[in-house]
């Protein structure tokens, strides 16, 4: 895979040396002497080509006519932008990546603007540690579909709605699945007529807005 990074800071050099070690073709374009320097003695010198990442022909000459994938993380959004509609609208590149700065310009990053898919870290840190905040036993194990929904797990408390329940008797959230329950090290296929035990270990897909209330189905009842 072929892969443009306009913007060389911590985010896109980390990325560009993940891409390269996984065996991806890399180019990362960054201005500032400072960072330039840096990711010089990062990465190889050919991935690196100096100048405004906003400019045609400079995207030009680091391939974007061949890129399969733009990612534009840099620490502006408008820069983000730009570069963004250009590898969309001008140069036709089937995947695009925008990072997102400001909460507030989240809005923008649309397809419409040409963005596939938009970062908004500030966003997704803010809502983890609310989530992580509300869940208390319950651990999110890995996010998905751009944070949609979660792959959680939770162990049964003794006081659970769910102890000594089949698991189709219980009134499990509309988007929610139990993926496996793990009871004394053995995983059991979550079927409709297995009764649940207090300790037994639930791993769970569900989606964000039916975290809470599959939280209060597992977790200590007072």
């Amino acid at each position: 895979m072929f892969v443009i990074i306009v913007g060389g800071g911590q985010v896109g050099s980390h990325l560009a040396t993940l891409l390269l070690a996984g065996g991806h073709k890399v180019h990362v374009i960054d201005e500032r002497p400072d960072v330039l320097a840096r990711i010089h003695r990062e990465l190889p010198t050919e991935s690196i080509f100096e100048g405004d990442g906003s400019n045609v022909e400079l995207l030009r000459l680091a391939g974007i006519e061949h890129a399969e994938v733009v990612a534009a993380v840099t620490g502006f959004d408008e820069t983000n932008l730009m570069v963004t509609h250009l590898a969309r609208f001008e140069f036709r590149v089937p995947r695009i990546i925008g990072r997102v700065n400001s909460p507030k310009n989240a809005w923008l990053f649309t397809p419409e603007m040409g963005v596939d898919v938009a970062i908004n870290q500030a966003d997704m840190m803010a809502h983890l540690i609310a989530e992580e905040m509300s869940l208390g036993d319950m651990m999110t194990l890995m996010k998905l579909r751009k944070g949609q929904y979660s792959l959680v797990e939770e162990n049964v408390h003794p006081t659970a709605v769910a102890v000594g329940k089949a698991i189709r008797d219980l009134k499990l959230p509309a988007e929610c699945v139990l993926a496996a329950v793990i009871r004394k090290g053995e995983l059991i296929i979550p079927r409709g007529d297995l009764v649940l035990q207090a300790a037994d270990e639930i791993l769970a897909v569900v989606h964000s807005n039916e975290i809470t209330a599959l939280a209060q189905l597992l977790a200590r009842t007072d």
